[in-house]
């Protein structure tokens, strides 16, 4: 397993940013390739009825920019402090490096705003544990891409 982690302090409520960050379109904070990290175009609920982040066990479909895709099933809501999710089942160029994803967010309270923390603890492929080493720094690029975003959310 490899495990990623990125954080930053924002000028905003911890209740606000939870529910904000759980409900954003992917596409609004991860529509940007970065180098090896593909863009999400789209999240595609299984139950379209359902708003996303209701309950555990909700699942929706990622379809990346190259062309790949994976399942992401919520797997903890523990509002407002935090998430998480699993991505699996993935296709593309992604599923030669990464067997699975668990992903978590959380919100912490920081002087007068939040401090959100983006962690992912990744089940590399065999062949893909080698290119672990080269993933971390780019998925780092990729989560400070995501906070910018984030910030344009948040503050505006």
């Amino acid at each position: 397993m490899t495990f990623l982690e990125h954080s930053r302090t924002f000028p905003a409520t911890v209740e606000d940013a939870y529910g904000r960050v759980l409900t954003v379109p992917l596409e609004h904070v991860f529509g940007h390739r970065h180098l090896a990290i593909p863009a999400v175009v789209s999240a595609e609920p299984d139950d379209a009825l359902e708003a996303w982040g209701e309950r555990v066990g909700q699942r929706r479909t990622l379809q990346f920019s190259d062309g790949g895709r994976a399942v992401e099933t919520l797997t903890s809501l523990d509002p407002p402090r935090g998430f998480g999710y699993r991505l699996a089942e993935l296709h593309g160029p992604m599923k030669l490096l990464i067997g699975r994803v668990d992903g978590a967010w959380r919100f912490e309270p920081a002087g007068t705003g939040v401090r959100i923390t983006w962690s992912w603890d990744v089940a590399p492929t065999a062949p893909g544990r080698l290119a672990m080493l080269g993933f971390g720094p780019v998925w780092q690029g990729a989560a400070r891409k995501a906070f910018d975003e984030i910030e344009r959310l948040l503050v505006g």
